[in-house]
């Protein structure tokens, strides 16, 4: 199995590696990408619960925790990714990260936390995007953001605004909050 690596661009594990084994549609977040991610959401995400959703390599959901995290949940599918994550858990010493073998969208269905920041990175191929803001409204808290990450620049349904977006080549990335009148509102004005 090749080992490929990312590194952590802030916080407490900044400049370290997670490791990673290669995967058919395993593409980590960018460097640059995930730098304008944590200057949006800012750089201490302290006290914070955070869902991975699509964990892959761990590139968003570690960002996270070494930014001061409270619980990071990963949920990814992939047997081999799954260790993957548990070894670089064990290695950054990372007791608020918590790996869950599941499916994405059978998590979201089941699951009864709710999240301040939700990661939602799935398969450029998948675009599972429908089904994931059906579910999405009961998983993330009343004033949490949701991330998302596609290939193509995503159609953002009633009930969402879009705080912030940005393209880095194939790559296009948005941060959405609820609107007041949307499913379950009650968004501030900070993210």
């Amino acid at each position: 199995m090749t080992s490929n690596r990312v590194r952590i661009v802030g916080g407490e594990w900044r400049s370290r590696l997670v490791r990673f084994a290669e995967r058919p549609g395993l593409r980590p977040t960018p460097d640059r990408v995930r730098e304008t991610l944590f200057n949006w959401l800012g750089q201490d995400l302290t006290g914070l619960s955070v869902l991975d959703l699509y964990a892959g390599s761990g590139a968003l959901g570690f960002e996270a925790a070494s930014r001061g995290a409270r619980r990071v949940v990963m949920i990814e599918r992939d047997p081999a990714s799954v260790r993957s994550l548990r070894e670089n858990c064990a290695v950054l010493a990372a007791a608020q990260v918590e790996v869950v073998r599941a499916d994405a969208l059978e998590f979201m269905r089941s699951a009864r936390a709710q999240f301040d920041v939700i990661f939602l990175d799935p398969p450029f191929a998948d675009a599972p995007w429908s089904a994931l803001f059906e579910r999405l409204p009961t998983r993330l808290a009343a004033e949490g953001v949701a991330y998302c990450e596609s290939g193509a620049r995503l159609e953002i349904p009633e009930g969402w605004a879009l705080y912030r977006q940005g393209h880095a080549g194939q790559v296009n990335y948005a941060l959405l909050k609820r609107t007041p009148h949307g499913p379950h509102s009650g968004i501030s004005g900070h993210v």
